[in-house]
């Protein structure tokens, strides 16, 4: 009798190892693929927190069930060497063992059905992190293609430049500069009313299509209006265009500029700031608009500063940034280089809005050495 229960009772510390020994084979999986992923991907430091946690929590997992399994394997070599040796005492006390060998039969299947979810949820998760990961990046890509980091040299003209695309969305204002002839610089700078992926394509096409228009027409105000034909025949309610072009001309050391409803750049010239209001309506209003260009003399040290709407409209409580503020800290030190004007014009926006500002921000400045 005594045999035959230790027999029984080696089978059932078998059947239990065996279930141990197949979850702990899961949770070893799981922790091979987390230390894998670790080791293929870069993390901040809130991923490194949360790896470590799944580490963690897969390296105990892992351990807890291969200790169980070794134990019951223990347990089911004693059992079955036990009933060889024909031990009446020991026999009666390795039979208790039956009891709690009894328990993995009962959630031994859970046991491993749990391993392969911790590990499926594993994967969704990180599948999950890296979808977010490019949406969050999707908006900076698209604002490098509205706002390049390179900007062509011309000789005898400084330039700088800042954008910030708006939080959680697709930018919709873009600036550009490039030749246009041989001694032909154009800049441009746009807003597209609206968020969104929307806005944001409606953007890069105007910007890649005022390219093409400014090389074929030398006067912006014609570019704009071929621009404004083109892009009004695309049906999108609710949508329009503000630009303002400016024509540097290295060699006559005149600037043209045409703008289409956008706010007032402004110029300083003649030891005074004046400003460059629109010379047309804004883009996809009426596809029959008409625009008109200014050329202007430009002196050594001139200079032009042109925005997007996100500048002048940062807000605290019911006060805006605004226009004359902008030409205000121009007109305080127009002699100050244009990458550090483009810079501390944000930085006082910023300050004033008491925070961050929410809106696309677009911001260039061109002079004349």
């Amino acid at each position: 009798m005594e045999n035959l229960l230790l027999v029984i009772t080696a089978g059932v510390c078998a059947v239990a190892m065996g279930v141990f020994v197949r979850a702990a084979r899961h949770r070893h999986r799981f922790l091979l693929r987390v230390e894998r992923t670790h080791a293929g991907e870069g993390y901040d430091e809130e991923g490194e927190s949360a790896y470590e946690a799944a580490h963690t929590l897969a390296q105990s997992s892992f351990r807890r069930d291969a200790h169980s399994a070794i134990l019951y394997g223990a347990l089911t070599v004693v059992a079955a060497m036990t009933a060889a040796l024909e031990s009446r005492a020991v026999a009666a006390i390795l039979a208790l063992v039956v009891v709690p060998a009894l328990f993995p039969l009962w959630w031994g299947r859970r046991s491993v059905s749990e391993a392969r979810l911790t590990q499926e949820r594993f994967e969704m998760e990180r599948r999950a992190e890296e979808t977010l990961s490019q949406g969050d990046l999707a908006p900076q890509a698209w604002a490098g293609r509205l706002a390049p980091d390179d900007l062509p040299d011309f000789a005898g003209y400084e330039m700088g430049r800042v954008y910030q695309a708006g939080e959680g969305v697709m930018a919709g204002d873009f600036f550009d500069v490039f030749r246009v002839g041989p001694t032909r610089v154009a800049a441009v700078i746009g807003d597209v009313a609206g968020r969104g992926i929307e806005s944001s394509i409606t953007a890069f096409q105007a910007k890649y299509l005022l390219r093409v228009f400014l090389r074929q027409f030398r006067d912006p105000a014609q570019a704009l209006e071929e621009l404004n034909a083109q892009m009004s025949s695309i049906e999108r309610a609710e949508e329009f265009i503000s630009a303002v072009i400016v024509v540097f001309d290295t060699e006559a050391q005149t600037m043209r500029y045409a703008s289409a409803g956008h706010p007032a750049a402004w110029l300083w010239h003649e030891r005074e700031v004046q400003p460059l209001r629109a010379t047309g309506a804004l883009l996809m209003l009426d596809p029959n608009s008409t625009y008109f260009s200014r050329e202007i003399p430009l002196d050594s040290g001139d200079m032009v500063l042109m925005y997007t709407d996100g500048l002048a409209e940062v807000r605290y409580g019911d006060a805006q940034f605004g226009e004359d503020r902008i030409a205000q800290h121009l007109r305080r030190d127009p002699t100050v280089s244009p990458d550090v004007l483009c810079k501390t014009l944000l930085e006082a926006a910023r300050d004033f809005a008491d925070g961050t500002i929410g809106d696309d921000v677009a911001i260039l400045a061109v002079r004349r050495a």
